[in-house]
């Protein structure tokens, strides 16, 4: 069993004493006392806070964290110790000590003492908040050597979410008790999945402000938005790669089709930095090991990343994809048979005749502007084209959008020429105007008339700076939700196999948007 546990930070027996009650209720499964964060702390403070704790009828760890690993409070080591041998005597479930003061003899002596004829159960924690651990199997092999019968935690900074295999690695080889997670928003994805490879527990933040530790997630999102309570470990795991791809509702819609289908599987957010190396270096990281990964969303910047490794290690790419050049979804198939796939094309296209009301024909020779030569701007490209529109793309660094033109014959400019077309649709493929920059358009207010219709590919936020300028001119606007929900209906359906229910998604889409 893995335990969703709630660090308990107040600064007093008060605000400790409201948090365990939101804990409690929110469906928390183990409680962590910070007894480091409590201002003057003293034992008999402690005591009643435990007690109070206990009552709850929840396994409870009891910690005073070293300032060093991560702490609060200065309390002195021989404090902290104290406070461990009370909770011991008292009955927590778990203490937890950093391995570092363990190693210590009088630390040693006098938690093994207090530990006899108990049922407490003893944390060695070592933590690094700068980068991973040189080798972490080996430190996990020492905490166990020096005391086989304690329980290891080791968490680590992941700086790329490539430092979280080892972690994953560590968990499908442990041979008893282990709490392995990893810090940061690269590591994010480690404290969801460690119910699916075993860590002992993993901790789930009451709020963003109560966080105890970089990178921990919401208790509710855990439970409600990340399905905590279906995973176990024959979870099939999907994601959304990207950079940035903190503001994607892909997990949203996708796990909320899960839960309606009621399927065992999970869809994450990857951030994944870097270029076409840590692509790959992710690529065969999953793939070299039986992670249950069953298949990806590709966004920014990673489309023509997953084109390329579809096509040279890749078990089939669709012509399709192969025509626009860019992958905007990759399916793991048996034995790690990667596929790759192009639904933009037809999301952005059906979002755009049926928004407009018109057919394929009635853009043939339309005057048309795509600004952004990337993924999601080449698949457009590639659909306008098809279809005989006239097409001119608009990108800031001029020589991509020269060769995009040249790929599908159609004319090109650098964005700042953009204020000058004569196009009657445009198309926004640039990320300008989703968060953070929800303040800046691609094109300035001046540029945009009545006798225009406006597609912006971005849906979140709903109604982007390029779509309010639209409206104000009175043209006709197309929101980038349409064409995410026709896309996001076409990966579901590689991925599972199955039709997702199109209401469920739409509902959590506009829900989500409009929050």
């Amino acid at each position: 069993m893995t335990y969703l546990a709630v660090p308990i930070s107040g600064r007093n027996i008060k605000e400790a004493t409201e948090q365990i009650g939101k804990a409690c209720a929110l469906g928390a499964e183990m409680l962590e006392l910070r007894t480091d964060f409590i201002e003057n702390l003293t034992v008999d403070c402690f005591e009643q806070l435990l007690v109070l704790a206990r009552n709850t009828s929840l396994p409870v760890i009891v910690t005073c964290r070293d300032k060093a690993e991560g702490g609060c409070g200065e309390y002195p080591l021989d404090f902290r110790i104290d406070i461990l041998c009370r909770a011991i005597a008292a009955g927590a479930d778990f203490v937890d000590c950093e391995f570092v003061n363990f190693q210590d003899d009088s630390v040693e002596n006098r938690l093994l003492e207090a530990l006899e004829d108990s049922q407490t159960r003893l944390i060695l924690s070592a933590h690094n908040f700068d980068q991973p651990f040189g080798d972490l199997a080996a430190l996990y092999e020492n905490i166990i050597d020096v005391c086989p019968q304690a329980i290891p935690k080791l968490v680590y900074k992941a700086n790329h979410i490539n430092d979280c295999f080892a972690a994953f690695d560590l968990l499908k080889n442990k041979t008893g008790d282990a709490i392995v997670l990893c810090m940061s928003a690269a590591g994010m994805i480690s404290r969801v999945l460690a119910k699916k490879f075993g860590s002992l527990v993993t901790f789930a933040s009451l709020s963003d402000e109560a966080s105890t530790a970089p990178g921990q997630v919401g208790i509710e999102q855990m439970k409600s938005l990340y399905r905590w309570d279906h995973i176990d470990a024959e979870t099939r795991i999907y994601g959304v790669i990207g950079n940035p791809v903190g503001h994607s509702l892909s997990p949203a819609i996708f796990n909320a089709c899960f839960d309606k289908q009621k399927l065992n599987a999970l869809y994450l957010p990857i951030l994944l930095e870097g270029q076409k190396l840590q692509f790959n270096e992710f690529m065969s990281n999953l793939l070299k090991n039986n992670y249950d990964f069953g298949g990806f969303s590709v966004t920014i910047p990673h489309k023509a990343h997953a084109l390329d490794y579809a096509e040279v290690e890749g078990d089939h790419l669709e012509s399709l994809a192969a025509d626009i050049g860019a992958v905007n979804t990759l399916k793991v198939g048996f034995g790690g048979q990667v596929s790759g796939y192009n639904t933009d094309y037809a999301g952005a296209l059906n979002a755009l005749l049926s928004t407009l009301g018109i057919t394929k024909h009635q853009l043939h020779s339309v005057s048309t502007a795509v600004l952004g030569a990337g993924g999601v701007g080449r698949a457009i490209v590639a659909g306008l084209t098809d279809i005989g529109a006239h097409v001119t793309i608009y990108n800031r660094t001029v020589a991509k959008a020269k060769s995009l033109a040249e790929e599908f014959s159609c004319k090109y400019a650098s964005l700042e020429e953009a204020t000058n077309m004569d196009a009657k649709i445009v198309n926004n493929c640039t990320s300008i105007g989703m968060p953070p920059n929800v303040d800046n358009s691609p094109l300035p207010k001046e540029c945009i008339n009545c006798n225009m219709a406006v597609f912006d590919t971005v849906y979140n936020p709903l109604e982007t700076l390029i779509l309010k300028y639209a409206k104000e001119t009175c043209a006709k606007t197309i929101n980038g939700a349409e064409m995410f929900i026709r896309q996001a209906m076409a990966q579901y359906k590689i991925f599972t196999g199955n039709e997702p229910d199109e209401e469920v998604m739409r509902t959590t889409v506009f829900g989500a948007l409009k929050r």
